[in-house]
């Protein structure tokens, strides 16, 4: 996981300790009586409700593992889960490890609704020390209060192996010429006039399959799918309205061409392993590459420059890389 994000899951999870695990050490000694009485647990659990906002129900098993409670939620009690042995759920798991008697599990999909939860555990002990039930109280993350900000992504080079199907049978195919390979030249050069020009942040090649995908300023949460008839037709740059390069962009705008001069290459280079499919986004500053043993690259846009295609490929670089023409005549 993305450090950055870690650090957000475990500032959330401490915030919910600190809230929960008051109540819950107060509301297990008022349990610890009546675990043999089912009617006043539960009238208990109900009271309890009250002061737990976020929570999504409320329940009680013995030491055994087996619940000696209705589930008790919002609109009363669900009877149906009256001797249920949670015993093997993922969260009932290191409970009786948990220093302070206290335990919240890691999310993970609930059995009915089939959504994201968390369940917190509060032991219940005698007076002598010994464990006699668990007090549980699960979460449902839809409702509980989420951060102000989403976490910025720290970008860094992320490499993912693909289907081991096709990694095993790498060698016994070669890249056939695509459409897009036969005016390769002319569909960067309209790709980098869109995003350098017409507000395109977001511009992603297919070189396989001769098609290209585009997000714009204009509608973001919208991609646009060029086919190739399209993206061989220059005419199309006045469809997009011209646009200032974005404020927000982290790629410097003469550095657009060369990225996509490096995919060009990583496609020709090799007739085994070449590239399938390459994207820049210009706000994070992140190159993808796909490659036809499924391999894929998540790469910063600068790291991606500074490699020449002998790492790539183990080739002396200047004999294989071609420069990014200079003039657009």
């Amino acid at each position: 996981m993305d450090p950055e994000l870690q650090r957000q899951v475990n500032r959330q999870r401490s915030i919910i300790i600190e809230t929960l695990r008051p109540q819950t050490t107060k509301l297990a000694l008022r349990c610890r009586p009546l675990l043999g009485e089912r009617e006043s647990l539960e009238r208990i659990l109900q009271e309890a409700m009250r002061s737990l906002p976020y929570c999504k129900y409320l329940w009680v098993l013995d030491a055994a593992g087996r619940q000696v409670s209705s589930n008790i939620g919002r609109d009363g009690a669900l009877p149906d889960q009256y001797g249920r042995q949670r015993f093997q759920r993922p969260y009932m798991q290191g409970v009786n490890d948990a220093e302070l008697d206290f335990h919240l599990s890691d999310a993970y999909i609930s059995r009915n609704k089939r959504r994201p939860s968390l369940t917190a555990v509060q032991l219940i002990r005698t007076r002598e020390g010994e464990i006699a039930g668990y007090l549980g109280v699960d979460y449902d993350l839809r409702e509980l209060p989420h951060v102000e900000h989403l976490h910025q992504a720290e970008p860094r080079w992320t490499q993912a192996k693909g289907d081991p199907s096709i990694r095993s049978n790498l060698f016994n195919q070669s890249r056939v010429e695509s459409l897009m390979d036969s005016r390769v030249d002319e569909i960067i050069a309209l790709l980098v006039e869109l995003m350098s020009c017409h507000g395109v942040f977001h511009g992603k090649l297919h070189f396989s399959s001769s098609r290209a995908t585009i997000w714009t300023l204009d509608n973001p949460y919208s991609y646009r799918i060029l086919d190739f008839e399209t993206l061989a037709d220059p005419d199309i740059c006045l469809a997009y309205p011209h646009r200032d390069y974005p404020r927000m962009a982290v790629v410097p705008i003469a550095t657009i061409a060369p990225i996509f001069a490096i995919m060009r290459e990583l496609r020709f280079a090799d007739e085994t392993i070449y590239l399938r499919a390459g994207s820049l986004n210009l706000c994070n500053g992140m190159v993808s590459l796909n490659f036809s043993c499924d391999g894929s690259h998540y790469i910063p846009y600068d790291e991606f420059l500074a490699k020449d295609l002998g790492f790539w490929f183990g080739q002396d670089s200047v004999q294989v890389r071609r420069a990014w023409p200079e003039s657009n005549s």
